[in-house]
């Protein structure tokens, strides 16, 4: 972490603020309108640091951007240190995304398709820069191996918390495929980071022995380990006793940012960068039940509102894109990352038992690289293993795959026929009063409903419910529930409904419990009913006058007139 080279003084201290907030203004700003384009925020948040730098404003007028980005001053080292800080949280957050469980629940098809999508990828890359280092812009004295190592690493990982957002914009997080896409991408991040770990103890080779970066690497192996395994257990029992003992949400909040901070300076002084000890302790936290969904989606709004748009708005500061814009190295390398990640993770997919349009899915989504390649692509300009003109190819690369991700996905999930509840309801698939007050009681109930028309035993249904619910709950928010299997044997899609008068916890992003639940069931090989279906339903609770209506059904008719109100959403 750069320190700050020397005090801000009265001279200095306005051109700071006014640096900070015209850099978290606009990017704030453009994140916004980035959003309502159904775009990453990523991409407008880079868009504002890009006018704020060398790109536009330095051109147009560079007696203004010297004097609100002044270089070899303490301002810029207090921007550094503030964009530093901003990063080390950043990943605190995307390291709360990673659930364990679901990686450890999802199954074989998850661990193939994240297996393949590292191998694929991280082989490209690494042939690709070892045998054209001049293409690829080595610079003077780097490692070949080292930098073709850097650029393997980079071209394998992913962005999670991108791929969670197009998940949860087009209703599918929450599906079969999305539980797939998500786990396969938790395993990516894991051993990507790792190998990043590793490939940044080696970019500081200068003056260090062989036994200093083994050291640095042993090093690196305990601390995860120890995390992974005593420290979990401690911040699962130290949760419930903040939780009990501080302001529910912000005493947790405090206490994630002081253990990312010491982790962060556990790992530099280790000897890696300072961002992996924080990404792991968010790990560790975000994989502790405790942890509510509704905390955890405050703080990722906290993050995500002030520390990320400065992070991203800093990287535009940094380099001339027009200058350093070299539209032969951009193709190239988007190219040979998404082929590589597409055809990976696509193949494993179909390895996994996944249908081929399922299986591309799930392949562009993971093709998503985000925030994380950009983070990867400053800490390797940061340290001389990268030059500029590779460093704007990885940033439009990031930028151009995390807007294809949900375009792709769409056209491919996407069914010619519409839905029809007509088909899918009846008054004999309707309980007003349900009586269970539990999770598991609730779909035993609903189980019981429908075991008759599809001719399976209850207790069959409700334990393939439950095992999925055990992955990723299944509650949507305003006050719905969609607990949801596939089975084997069923020709037929068919859905229940079930009303709750007080409300059962099925742990929605909210924190409502659920009044209204509708249990899907649908044929194991239909995937695209599968999906049609949960999709609708989520779209249906996101829309505030259907969400109305539903949450205020007393009886079939309404329900089935609010739901009618779907298909028209369509």
């Amino acid at each position: 972490m750069m320190l700050l080279a020397a005090a801000l003084t009265h001279a200095h201290v306005p051109i700071f603020l006014l640096s900070v907030a015209l850099m978290l203004g606009l990017a704030r700003l453009f994140g916004e309108v980035a959003k309502k384009l159904r775009q990453p925020a990523v991409l407008g948040e880079i868009l504002a640091g890009i006018l704020l730098g060398p790109t536009v404003l330095g051109e147009v007028a560079p007696l203004w951007f010297n004097q609100l980005f002044p270089t070899d001053s303490p301002v810029e080292a207090g921007l550094s240190a503030l964009t530093g800080l901003s990063v080390i949280f950043f990943l605190l957050v995307a390291g709360m995304e990673v659930d364990l469980s679901m990686a450890w629940k999802s199954g074989r098809t998850s661990l193939i398709v994240s297996l393949m999508g590292i191998f694929i990828p991280f082989a490209s890359g690494f042939v690709l820069a070892f045998a054209f280092p001049g293409f690829m812009r080595v610079p003077f004295g780097v490692d070949p191996t080292i930098f073709a190592l850097f650029f393997g690493t980079a071209l394998c990982i992913t962005a999670l918390p991108v791929i969670s957002k197009i998940l949860l914009d087009l209703n599918l997080f929450r599906t079969d495929i999305g539980v797939i896409i998500v786990a396969a991408a938790i395993v990516n991040d894991l051993v990507g980071w790792l190998l990043f770990a590793v490939v940044s103890t080696l970019m500081g080779v200068d003056g260090k022995d062989s036994s200093s970066i083994g050291k640095a690497i042993a090093g690196t192996l305990i601390f995860v380990g120890v995390m992974l395994t005593v420290g979990r257990v401690c911040l699962h029992r130290l949760l419930p006793w903040l939780q009990a003992n501080t302001s529910r949400t912000s005493g947790v909040m405090g206490f994630a940012m002081v253990g990312a901070l010491l982790c962060a300076a556990l790992t530099e002084w280790i000897g890696i960068h300072a961002i992996f000890g924080s990404f792991i302790f968010g790990v560790v936290l975000g994989d502790s039940r405790h942890l509510k969904e509704k905390i955890r989606t405050s703080f990722e709004q906290f993050i995500s509102s002030v520390f990320a748009p400065l992070f991203f708005a800093s990287i535009g500061l940094k380099v001339n894109f027009l200058q350093h814009f070299d539209p032969v190295l951009v193709v190239v390398v988007l190219a040979v990352a998404t082929v590589g990640k597409v055809v990976g993770c696509g193949y494993g997919a179909v390895l996994g038992g996944l249908p081929r349009r399922a299986a591309l899915a799930v392949g562009f989504g993971m093709n998503a690289r985000g925030a994380m390649e950009i983070i990867l692509g400053m800490l390797a300009l940061q340290a001389g293993v990268i030059g500029e003109d590779l460093f704007v190819a990885l940033v439009l690369m990031a930028l151009i795959t995390s807007m294809m991700g949900g375009a792709c996905i769409q056209k491919l999930l996407v069914r010619k026929r519409e839905l029809d509840f007509s088909e899918l309801l009846s008054a004999g698939m309707f309980k007003l009063r349900l009586s269970g007050h539990s999770r598991d009681e609730v779909i035993a109930e609903l189980s019981a409903l429908v075991a008759a028309r599809i001719r399976i035993p209850a207790e069959q249904i409700a334990g393939s419910v439950l095992e999925r619910e055990s992955v990723v709950p299944t509650g949507i928010g305003n006050r719905v529930a969609v607990p949801h299997t596939r089975l084997p044997g069923i020709r037929k899609s068919c859905v229940v409904v079930g009303m709750s008068e007080n409300g059962v916890d099925f742990d929605a992003p909210d924190g409502e419990a659920a009044r209204i639940i509708f249990l899907v069931i649908t044929p194991e090989r239909d995937t695209g009913a599968h999906l049609q279906i949960l999709a609708a339903i989520a779209k249906a609770a996101n829309e505030p006058t259907v969400a109305e209506e539903l949450s205020h059904a007393t009886n079939y008719s309404e329900v089935v007139s609010a739901l009618r109100n779907i298909e028209e959403l369509h």
